[in-house]
């Protein structure tokens, strides 16, 4: 299956894929080969278009959120040389539509750890409860449903590298899996409700809460702060900050959530209604490039 990428249609997929937004997706030769809740599917870049296989053409424009006017939003964020330099950089890097619950959960197991622990936790959780599937010969694991991760034990997602994590991802799936909360209707309700009935969840604070909006509600005015942005704000836009926040950046403690609102905020203010946008260029930026640091923590 071929969809046809124009002028007005950007699309960087290397970028989409690496940028930290997603933790499935796995490069073989040519080819990203990922796991959503559509099932197993590949896809690869050519200059003028998109080849896929295992997957229809509305889906793939709906999950790369190739519908978002990426000329327009690059004229709306681009308003400082920073962001524009990333703007260029990353030309065609797109915020992704995921499945609201497995970005949920992701991000849950994501606090304070790196990229590669992340997948390996994701990994562990899907291969220990996802249902077994198959394409092109290989096996492949669905995400875990809510119902399967709300009756598995405590020790059982120790067992998956979650460690403290357990006891939230165990909540979580059972407010999910007794329908408390409709993920999916969040996609309706503005961001500030969508972040309000995330924060209902166990061990989801304001930046896990902004991620999920963004990566998978498609709120893309959430713009979340994590080691990454609080370093890029603070080389490149303290002058925008109180004097006492910019202080108090400097020291290695972590936010309060008075501090995270704040910087939260300023970027909402700052880039507009497409700051997500700006916050994911930003964000990748800083991890290739910012201060020479070998960290990679989301």
């Amino acid at each position: 299956m071929r969809i046809h990428l124009g002028a007005d249609c950007p699309l960087n997929l290397e970028a989409t894929l690496c940028c930290g937004q997603a933790f499935r997706w796995k490069k073989q030769a040519e080819w990203w080969i990922g796991v959503t809740e559509q099932g197993p599917f590949k896809i690869r870049q050519h200059t003028s278009h998109l080849e896929s296989e295992n997957v229809s053409a509305s889906y793939v424009k709906e999950y790369f959120g190739l519908k978002d006017n990426l000329p327009n939003i690059y004229a709306r964020i681009g308003r400082d040389r920073v962001v524009r330099e990333a703007i260029q950089e990353f030309s065609g890097l797109r915020i992704l539509r995921q499945d609201p619950w497995e970005c949920l959960v992701s991000y849950v197991c994501a606090t304070y750890k790196s990229i590669p622990a992340i997948k390996s936790m994701i990994q562990k959780l899907c291969g220990k409860f996802g249902d077994e599937t198959h394409f092109e010969g290989r096996s492949h694991h669905s995400f875990p449903t809510s119902t399967a991760l709300a009756e598995a034990t405590i020790a059982e997602l120790e067992q998956c590298g979650l460690g403290y994590r357990a006891k939230y991802v165990s909540g979580t799936a059972r407010i999910v899996s007794k329908g408390a909360v409709d993920l999916e209707q969040l996609r309706q309700v503005s961001y500030e409700q969508a972040r309000k009935e995330l924060l209902r969840f166990p061990g989801v604070g304001y930046k896990v809460a902004d991620c999920v909006s963004l990566f998978s509600l498609g709120k893309l005015e959430a713009f979340p702060v994590d080691v990454w942005m609080r370093r890029a704000i603070l080389r490149h836009y303290t002058r925008h900050l109180p004097r006492k926040l910019a202080t108090n950046m400097k020291s290695e403690k972590s936010l309060s959530n008075a501090e995270y609102e704040k910087l939260s905020q300023f970027g909402r203010s700052h880039f507009g209604e497409y700051a997500g946008y700006a916050q994911e260029y930003l964000y990748h930026h800083e991890r290739l490039h910012g201060l020479g640091l070998t960290i990679d923590q989301h």
